[in-house]
């Protein structure tokens, strides 16, 4: 009966201790791992997959089922911060890219243009951009969740919740608890994040290391120079204008919940349950994160405006052209959009870069191989982007909720 008990006792502990010190835990296992013996690292990489796999497969079901329960619910005024957290999604990706602009003047870099992944095709243009989105937003259901076509399930789960709200009192209990019911599973998947990063970690460091990185070291260190002043300065003064406190406490427990497991995922819809998690550890308004999250996933791309800018700005530096203010402003709003629209193209945001480029008269074969270095530094740039553009998604959205509890409370003092 005591063995019996002591498994079960170990169980219990690792199912109520601390997400962030058993991801801790699993990230220095998984650099030691690959550190003495390659082929287990690499062989461990089927736990980081299917941990991967499974957050991919449980989160356009839980945004569908989240959103269309909310509006479904939705008393006639009861208020929502959509609008707030929109404008600073907005703010946040285009002073991402103004601080990229500034980064890149002041530390110019030159690319050592390279051949390949000129295969790939990028978009024409903003106009082709906008139209993906569009054809996204009225894409079949079924096909949106299998291609986790996150603009279409929202399109739907708005539609579906807004029909529902006139349902009877069981129709609504039982999507009530359909949401429930998927919101367990996603907790469930999330306890398996130390295993799946301890397989990320060592897969990684094993096939493809940081070897390859050093020729682009002053690259990366922009880059990540760009995302870090991003996510420790700007971001936290948007969030200090919002809600006239402190925000480094918000701050620095969105990057540790949300951004380390989206820098090892290096997928934005990936942690979309992860974020809908924390903004229920966070208590904020269930009827705003569930539309607010997955609406971040697809237009919240501060790390996608800085990419899109520095390397378009390098390869314009590699080949002395001349820049001026206004047009390096204009690069900041073409970017924004880039970026707003980076998860409508397959690729993300370097297939984006062509459009930067072309304001600049750079030919598409050089900027596809811009495109390439892009992918070559991908281990790191992509991380950092996706742990930027992530755990932003919870930050603005927790401090407009937190904005609109201290307007509330001001209120009811005054009455």
């Amino acid at each position: 009966m005591t063995t019996q008990s002591q498994p079960r006792g170990l169980m219990q502990r690792l199912a109520q201790g601390s997400l962030v010190k058993q991801i801790v835990i699993g990230l220095v296992l998984g650099i030691l791992l690959a550190w003495v013996s390659t082929p287990a690292a690499v062989a461990v990489g089927l736990l980081g997959t299917l941990f991967v796999g499974a957050l991919k497969a449980v989160a356009p079901v839980l945004v569908l089922m989240l959103v269309m329960a909310s509006i479904a619910n939705h008393k006639h005024g009861q208020k929502t911060n959509i609008r707030p957290i929109l404008w600073l999604y907005l703010l946040g990706t285009f002073s991402a890219a103004l601080t990229a602009v500034l980064f890149s003047f002041l530390f110019p870099s030159t690319l050592h243009l390279t051949t390949g992944a000129t295969e790939i095709t990028p978009p024409s243009g903003i106009v082709e951009v906008l139209r993906d989105l569009l054809m996204s937003m009225v894409s079949n259901p079924v096909d949106a969740l299998l291609k986790g076509n996150y603009i279409g399930i929202l399109v739907w789960a708005i539609g579906l919740g807004f029909a529902l709200r006139h349902a009877n009192a069981t129709t609504k209990n039982l999507i009530n608890d359909m949401s429930d019911a998927v919101t367990f599973m996603v907790k469930m998947v999330i306890r398996f994040a130390p295993i799946g990063i301890f397989g990320l970690v060592a897969s990684t460091l094993a096939t493809t290391g940081f070897s390859t990185l050093w020729g682009y070291a002053q690259l990366l260190v922009v880059l990540v120079g760009c995302m870090l002043l991003v996510a420790l300065v700007i971001n936290p003064l948007i969030v200090f204008i919002k809600i006239r406190r402190n925000p480094f406490p918000l701050v620095f427990a969105c990057l540790r919940e949300s951004g380390v497991t989206a820098f090892f995922t290096r997928s934005s819809a990936a942690n979309i349950p992860v974020n809908m998690a924390l903004c229920e550890k966070l208590n904020l308004d269930r009827d705003t994160y569930s539309v607010s999250i997955p609406l971040g996933a697809t237009i919240n791309m501060a790390g996608a405006a800085i990419t899109i800018t520095v390397l378009t700005l390098a390869a314009v530096h590699t080949l002395g052209i001349a820049v001026d203010l206004p047009t390096a402003l204009l690069l900041s709003v073409v970017a924004s959009l880039c970026a707003c629209g980076a998860s409508g193209v397959a690729g993300g945001s370097l297939l984006l870069i062509p459009l930067a480029c072309n304001m600049f008269g750079i030919p598409n074969e050089v900027a596809m191989q811009v495109v390439a270095v892009g992918f070559i530094i991908g281990v790191l740039q992509d991380s950092c982007e996706t742990a930027l553009n992530s755990s932003t998604d919870v930050i603005f959205t927790a401090a407009a909720c937190q904005a609109e509890d201290q307007r509330l409370a001001q209120n009811a003092l005054r009455n």
